[in-house]
């Protein structure tokens, strides 16, 4: 361990805003140092809570980084002959007045120094962790990559038994960790979709080769913001709305693994400082206003209207009207793209959520289910009328009123559909007690809508399937009120017989045209012969 720990920290050699790791000798396992009270690194100041991924995240050599820590130390002094293995120093910062910061040996475990140094120690090893490695090559840097492994094992450990509260220099050097090794920019083939159809882009997800390092700082942070020794009112200034939105990008992550966690985390955050909520349903909204408006591609989607649902869930009665407008401009909506099989579990959730909020609104999701109906998409026409089914469960007499004429109509159309699967979905909407309840008692305005389409199904229909259903559903309505049903079917035979008569007399008006063409006399270069056949042929 002697021999290759100065090599180790050589690489870990890691620029910390508020303290910089003092370069380690090569001579002794664990040096023995001590900052001199007039020492320039005491005057040094904090600049800010600027989560940058470029300044913590470079591994160099050996020369390289003992250069580097001889230029910014040189006016530290270290003591060969202190009497403890544990030094600290102080800062004048402006940020963190009078506060501790590291100056310990990071590899050092807990259980080894007193209650009184053990934050400087966390702070200590999270400044470690600020290092990160490629891991797309598992035989690069093996040693460093098991250390920092380790390390942020024993920072799990130590949050997860809530033994202290953190310091504010404690708070801001995890959310820099965090920062360092979550935020990242995603590879180009992430985002491209030009060679792919955009309906089957989750059938083989891509999983991230670091997923076993990334999954440790992911519990890290979880375990941290849920922390009862975190104090939610310093914590906000660090876990901040740029952190938020950085956070919010990791949803489009390629791996189900990762994105499963940000959904934790972030409930977790929306939970825990009430101060931000506004913000996150803002900066979700505007995720899902791009997706819908403009790209059509995310893979988050379907966690974020998970979380989204535990939110609606939380609302208070009687609704903001934020909320509404919310429901109508962008919950709605969410229904147009074509990856809607992706998420409409979760989407179908979040819209069951606002009607058991506020039953009134169920009238104003049937009518913007019935604007974006999908006329050429027999899948998402399928997905559609199981929506309709669960919102006409719910809903009240006098909003299936405002809306039974438009969405019947909608009905009759798909059950005269040539797709056996649409047509057979929307006449099992008479299987449920409910939805027929409703029928029965605004029977004088549906049956006269569906009747003429019940018959031509009857008469016509390629699939016994959906033959079979409308019998079952025309002999339901005969039974339900005979003298309206026979009245609608003298109507309707009416409607077929004059329908006829139309026909023929179009018919006669063309022979008529065609006989009146044949005998026109053929003046200059513009009379042409219409002949039977040829007419025949036409129609």
């Amino acid at each position: 361990m002697s021999i290759i720990l100065p090599q180790i920290f050589s690489l870990f050699h890691v620029s910390v805003t508020f303290n910089r790791l003092p370069t380690f000798s090569t001579d002794r396992k664990l040096p023995k140092k001590s900052l001199k009270p007039d020492s320039p690194e005491l005057n040094r100041t904090n600049s800010g809570t600027d989560f940058s991924t470029n300044s913590n995240t470079t591994t160099t050599s050996n020369s390289a980084a003992s250069g580097n820590g001889n230029k910014s130390n040189g006016g530290e002094k270290y003591s060969s002959a202190g009497k403890s293995n544990v030094a600290t120093k102080r800062t004048s910062s402006a940020v963190f007045p009078a506060s501790v910061v590291a100056g310990i040996e990071p590899l050092l475990p807990f259980k080894d120094v007193p209650n009184g140094e053990k934050m400087n120690l966390f702070v200590s090893k999270v400044s470690l962790c600020c290092v990160t490695f490629d891991f797309t090559d598992p035989t690069k840097n093996c040693v460093e990559k098991d250390v920092k492994k380790q390390t942020l094992i024993e920072l799990l450990d130590f949050v997860a038994a809530g033994s202290m509260k953190f310091s504010e220099p404690a708070i801001l050097a995890m959310c820099r960790m965090c920062a360092v090794n979550l935020f990242r920019v995603f590879p180009p083939n992430y985002r491209c979709s030009s060679h792919t159809t955009g309906e089957n882009d989750d059938d083989e997800p891509m999983f991230d080769p670091s997923w076993p390092h990334l999954q440790i700082v992911y519990d890290l942070l979880l375990k941290f913001i849920t922390s009862s020794c975190l104090d939610a009112k310093v914590a906000k200034r660090y876990i901040d709305h740029s952190f938020i939105l950085r956070l919010l990008d990791l949803f489009d992550s390629d791996d189900p693994r990762e994105r499963e966690c940000l959904k934790t985390i972030l409930h977790r955050v929306y939970g825990k400082f009430m101060v931000h909520r506004p913000f996150i349903r803002k900066s979700m909204s505007n995720i899902f206003y791009r997706f819908v408006f403009e790209t059509e591609k995310h893979n988050g989607i379907a966690e974020l209207l998970e979380i989204l649902g535990s939110i609606i869930s939380g609302f208070a009665l009687p609704l903001k009207e934020e909320h509404k407008i919310f429901l109508r401009r962008v919950i709605i909506p969410l229904h147009k793209p074509k990856s809607l099989g992706t998420y409409f579990q979760q989407l179908s959730y979040c819209v069951m959520q606002f009607i058991e909020k506020e039953p009134k609104l169920s009238s104003t999701v049937i009518n913007g289910l019935l604007k974006y109906w999908p006329i050429t998409n027999s899948q998402k026409e399928v997905m559609f009328l199981g929506e309709i089914e669960e919102i006409l469960e719910a809903i009240n007499m006098v909003e299936f009123q405002k809306v039974m004429v438009s969405l019947f109509w909608r009905i009759g159309c798909c059950i005269n559909s040539f797709h056996f699967q649409v047509a057979e979905r929307a006449l099992f909407l008479w299987n449920n007690d409910q939805i027929v309840n409703l029928i029965a008692h605004n029977r004088q305005v549906i049956l006269p809508i569906l009747l003429p389409v019940l018959e031509k199904n009857a008469q016509s229909h390629w699939n016994q399937a959906v033959l079979n259903l409308t019998l079952n559903v025309r002999k339901m309505f005969s039974e339900m009120d005979d003298v309206l049903f026979m009245s609608c079917h003298a109507q309707y035979r009416e409607q077929v017989a004059n329908l006829s008569l139309v026909d023929q007399r179009r018919k006669e008006a063309w022979e008529q045209l065609e006989n009146a063409a044949r005998l026109q006399p053929i003046t200059g270069n513009t009379a042409v012969l219409v002949t039977p056949l040829a007419t025949s042929i036409a129609c």
